[in-house]
């Protein structure tokens, strides 16, 4: 596996990289975010679920944010609870790490322009998403988007719509979903986003959660430090991270 920003990339393009050196133990090493997106996208309420528990309607069609680059950090260590917020909340999710440009793609097309797939924990300022139309400080603080541990290539994950999302906090299991519950599935949401904007080699598609958030609780159960947050999505891997 390319251990440089560069080889991954090149990886993407279809380079065949040989490895130039012995094996590493996992243990041995700190994994970092498998890439630096180019962008970084979410859905909103692609669950209905998830919809339902905060009280709002399915959109008619996608509902597409961008979170900050410089929020993402890697599958371990720290998520910071900002100054401004005592409304941090957990989004468990499956991201999609694009291989090819899409542009004006069909549903299969996008599904062939896939590179693989990691996880992703869309963290937001729920009083500031509340209280802001734009959700940049909501959704892209320091640390608002652990990813990781590592990008499973699209051969060992054929149907993105068969996988288990889940979610505990505290040992607590929280989030409990599957990707079949998509409203829009992976492929008509890249094909969407291809009919609005390019997609790029090395951006990564967010694909909205499911629910068992904490805002979705009455009363809401936000995150404080002490917290410990770990998804895993079936397949992948797992991520975890304490709130400080």
């Amino acid at each position: 596996m390319p251990t440089r920003l560069d080889d991954m990339y090149a990886v993407m393009r279809g380079a065949d990289l040989t490895p130039d050196g012995a094996p590493v133990s996992l243990g041995d090493v700190t994994l970092l975010a498998p890439l630096r997106p180019g962008k970084l996208l979410g859905v909103a309420k692609n669950y209905a679920d998830h919809a339902a528990e905060i009280n709002e309607g399915v959109p008619a069609e996608p509902s597409i944010f961008t979170k900050l680059v410089s929020s993402v950090t890697g599958p371990a260590g720290p998520i910071v609870r900002p100054h401004y917020t005592r409304q941090l909340d957990y989004e468990g999710e499956l991201a999609v790490v694009v291989g090819r440009t899409l542009r004006d793609a069909s549903p299969d097309d996008a599904l062939a322009g896939i590179f693989g797939y990691t996880i992703i924990n869309d963290v937001s300022a729920r009083d500031l998403q509340a209280a802001e139309p734009q959700w940049t400080r909501a959704k892209g603080g320091d640390t608002f988007a652990p990813m990781g541990p590592w990008i499973v290539t699209v051969d060992e994950i054929p149907d993105p719509q068969d996988l288990a999302v889940r979610t505990w906090v505290n040992d607590e299991l929280r989030q409990d979903g599957h990707t079949s519950q998509m409203i829009t599935p992976v492929a008509d949401l890249l094909s969407w986003c291809s009919a609005n904007f390019r997609l790029e080699v090395g951006d990564v598609v967010a694909t909205g959660t499911p629910a068992g958030v904490g805002r979705g609780f009455d009363p809401p159960r936000y995150l404080v430090p002490g917290d410990l947050v770990r998804i895993e999505v079936e397949r992948i891997g797992v991520i975890a991270h304490e709130v400080r």
